[in-house]
């Protein structure tokens, strides 16, 4: 990563230097639990292993000395046209309110450390958002008033199974993005570790899922069952529709609630048919979770439904020289 870090959070010293950063970088995408033998979901040691795995990956860079590149004219063309920058920036203000209600709702002081990081991490994401925005000009609409939400944990389940979903998309379109040259190295490098911290969220997420299945009263996992169920189907109603808003000019404008899905164009100019962008997606969701204990619960919905969605897509026809 092109600029130097440390930890930002008061109780810990900075880190500058490349080695550092390096070592930092290493430490946030592998990780393993000392636990011997198999680690039973809902047990004590997966609730252990889940937290301290999220903090012994904790990446230290700080958004305040990120060394953004200076973009000639058609590439900054090309980031302020992303429809994305409000609802980006929106989500990550929206995000961190929710964890962060849910964090402080709980008992467990393990959960509560983990999740309440996750949600500090929302916010360093808003802040990198800010930042670049600011150092491209790009213009956002007036941010709206961030409401804590009446009901913690059904918020905490909207944010990570969204999390879930637009992470996986992402993967993929970033790694078309690193690939197609479309964007500098250096930017690509910039947002990386960002990227990578997605991964990590959606990981403890995943497995706050399993745990807290395993854990509550038999007579409390219908109820359960349901809100998860709800949560999904109103996930795919605000997919399926587009979010309108105000630009800073005051005029309305529509942003893409499903960029992450259909945004390949925006970061190559190459032509990619569904099937092989489904499979990108695959992939680097894939290596993004090789390097944590294969014994922590992954994300498996988006993935199984791609996986049984590519089954019925034609591959396409060789392109010619």
């Amino acid at each position: 990563m092109s600029q130097s870090i440390g930890v930002t959070r008061p109780d810990s010293p900075p880190l500058p230097g490349s080695a550092i950063i390096e070592a930092a970088d290493h430490r946030a995408r592998h990780w393993h639990s000392p636990h011997q033998g198999r680690l039973r979901l809902g047990s004590a040691a997966h609730k252990h292993a889940m937290c301290t795995m999220f903090h012994e990956t904790f990446n230290p860079y700080k958004p305040s000395v990120i060394d953004w590149p200076a973009l000639d004219d058609e590439t900054l063309a090309r980031i302020t046209a992303l429809p994305i920058w409000d609802i980006a920036v929106q989500t990550e203000g929206k995000a961190r309110l929710r964890m962060k209600a849910y964090a402080d709702s709980l008992k467990d002081p393990e959960l509560h450390e983990a999740i309440g990081l996750n949600a500090w991490e929302e916010n360093r994401h808003k802040e990198v958002l800010s930042r670049m925005v600011g150092r491209y000009g790009i213009r956002l609409a007036p941010e709206p008033e961030y409401k804590a939400p009446r009901d913690a944990e059904w918020a905490y389940m909207v944010t990570g199974y969204s999390e879930c979903i637009d992470s996986f998309f992402a993967f993929g379109l970033f790694e078309m993005a690193s690939r197609s040259g479309f964007f500098p190295p250096e930017l690509i490098e910039t947002f990386e570790p960002v990227m990578q911290e997605e991964c990590r969220h959606i990981l403890l997420f995943a497995n706050w899922v399993a745990w807290h299945r395993r854990t509550m009263p038999i007579w409390k996992r219908p109820l359960f069952e349901l809100r998860v169920a709800a949560v999904w189907v109103f996930l795919g109603w605000e997919r399926i529709g587009l979010a309108r808003g105000m630009d800073a000019d005051g005029r309305e404008v529509v942003q893409d609630n499903n960029f992450t899905v259909n945004g390949a164009k925006s970061v190559s100019s190459e032509e990619i048919s569904v099937r092989e962008l489904m499979g990108l997606c695959l992939q680097e969701n894939d290596r993004r979770f090789a390097g944590y204990d294969s014994r922590l619960r992954r994300p498996t919905t988006m993935p199984n439904l791609v996986r049984f969605a590519r089954r019925f897509m034609r591959a396409p026809k060789p392109r010619a020289a």
